[in-house]
C-alpha cells in the first residue's frame, strides 16, 4: 500500500514549533500563588463541547482542585489533533470517528476515554447551487475534496456504498478544511465532503445544496482521546473531564442560543452560523461502551475493507477502561 494509504505519524515543523514550548504531563510549573501545578494539555477544535468549556473556563476551575492548570490548542481536522497526541504534544483531545482508526493502524500510542453522539446533519456532502449532480450516485467520476481520515471520509465512504459505488469510483482529492473550501470555490473540484462548522459556512456564504448527509445512514460515534500513559496514570482528571463534558453538554441541549453567544467570538465566527451547528449535535457524554466500541469497530472495518488503512485493527484494545469513571457517567 502506497504513502498516501498511511497515516501520517510526523508532525509539520510548523506544529512542533507551537507546541515544543509546552511542558509534559508531569512537568512542573509556576501557579498564580507560587506552588508548583502541573499542565494539561487539550487539543480541540472548533465545533464540539471542548470548545464550550474553553469558553466557559468552566474545566480550568475543576482542574484547579487537581493541581492542574490547562494549554489550549486548536486543530483544523482530527488527524492533525491525533498527530499531536502521538508526538505527545497533548494528552487528551476531540475527534470524530474515523481519526482514532487511521492512528492505531498506524500504531499511536492512545486509549478511547469517552464518546459523544454523531449529529446526523451535521456534516454532508456538499455541490454548488448549479451543480448537475443531484444524487449521490452521479458522483461517479468525480472529483471530491475532503480531509482523509476525517468523519468526512466515513460519510462518503457509507453513502458511495449505499449508492452502488466503490471508493474507486471517484476521485478523492485529500485536502485539510482550508484547501478544501477554496478548492470547491474556485471549481477545482465538483463536491466537498466537510463537517460543522465548515458545512454551516458553506451553506450561509456559498449557498452551497446538501446532496447527502447520514439522515439515510447509520452515523458512528465521536470520540475523546487521551495517551494510554495519561490516562493510565491519571484517572482522577479524566474523569474530572468528562464529567465536565458531560454537564456542559446537558446545558448545551436546553441553551443553544446561550451557547452559540458565548463561543462565537471565542471561535471568531458569526452567532447565528454557531448556532446553526449547535443545534444540530444531540450532546451526551458517555462512556465507551461494548455497544459504542462494536460501532467502532464497524467503521474500522470499513476503512479496512476499501484498503485506506494498511492492516486490521481491534478497536477494543485501545477502550480505557475504569470502573469508578464509568459508573460516575452513567449516574450523571
Amino acid at each position: 500500500m502506497g504513502r498516501s494509504n498511511r497515516l501520517s505519524l510526523h508532525v509539520g515543523a510548523a506544529l512542533l514549533a507551537v507546541l515544543s514550548p509546552l511542558t509534559s504531563p508531569g512537568a512542573q510549573a509556576q501557579a498564580s500563588g507560587g506552588e508548583p501545578s502541573k499542565t494539561l494539555r487539550i487539543g480541540y477544535q472548533k465545533s464540539g463541547l471542548l470548545a464550550v468549556l474553553k469558553a466557559q473556563g468552566s474545566l480550568d476551575d475543576k482542574l484547579k482542585s487537581l493541581g492542574y492548570s490547562i494549554k489550549w490548542f486548536e486543530f483544523p481536522a482530527g488527524p492533525q489533533l491525533l498527530e499531536a497526541l502521538n508526538a505527545n504534544s497533548i494528552d487528551f483531545g476531540y475527534t470524530g470517528a474515523p481519526p482514532p482508526v487511521f492512528a492505531q493502524a498506524g500504531g499511536v500510542r492512545f486509549v478511547y476515554v469517552g464518546a459523544e453522539p454523531s449529529g446526523r446533519h451535521a456534516e454532508a456532502i456538499l455541490v454548488k447551487s448549479d451543480s448537475p449532480l443531484r444524487q449521490v450516485a452521479d458522483l461517479k467520476g468525480k472529483s471530491v475534496a475532503l480531509q482523509k481520515g476525517s468523519s468526512s471520509n466515513y460519510l462518503l465512504l457509507e453513502a458511495l456504498k449505499k449508492a452502488g459505488l466503490q471508493y474507486e469510483d471517484v476521485h478523492a482529492v485529500y485536502l485539510p478544511p482550508a484547501d478544501a473550501r477554496a478548492a470547491f470555490e474556485s471549481g477545482k473540484v465538483d463536491a466537498w465532503v466537510i463537517w460543522d462548522p465548515y458545512y454551516a459556512s458553506a451553506q450561509q456564504a456559498l449557498k452551497a445544496r446538501t446532496l447527502a448527509d447520514y439522515s439515510e445512514l447509520n452515523g458512528p460515534y465521536n470520540f475523546y482521546e487521551a495517551t494510554r500513559d495519561f490516562a493510565q496514570q491519571h484517572p482522577d482528571v479524566i474523569g474530572a473531564i468528562l464529567g465536565q463534558l458531560r454537564t456542559a453538554g446537558l446545558w448545551v441541549n436546553a441553551h443553544p442560543k446561550e451557547t452559540s453567544a458565548l463561543i462565537a467570538p471565542k471561535v471568531g465566527l458569526d452567532p447565528q452560523l454557531v448556532e446553526t451547528w449547535v443545534r444540530r449535535y444531540p450532546y451526551g457524554t458517555t462512556a465507551v461502551t461494548d455497544e459504542i466500541a462494536r460501532s467502532q469497530q464497524s467503521v474500522a472495518d470499513a476503512f479496512y475493507g476499501a484498503h485506506l488503512i494498511p492492516q486490521k485493527v481491534t478497536v477494543k484494545d485501545n477502550v480505557w477502561q475504569n470502573r469508578d469513571v464509568t459508573s460516575a457517567l452513567a449516574a450523571k
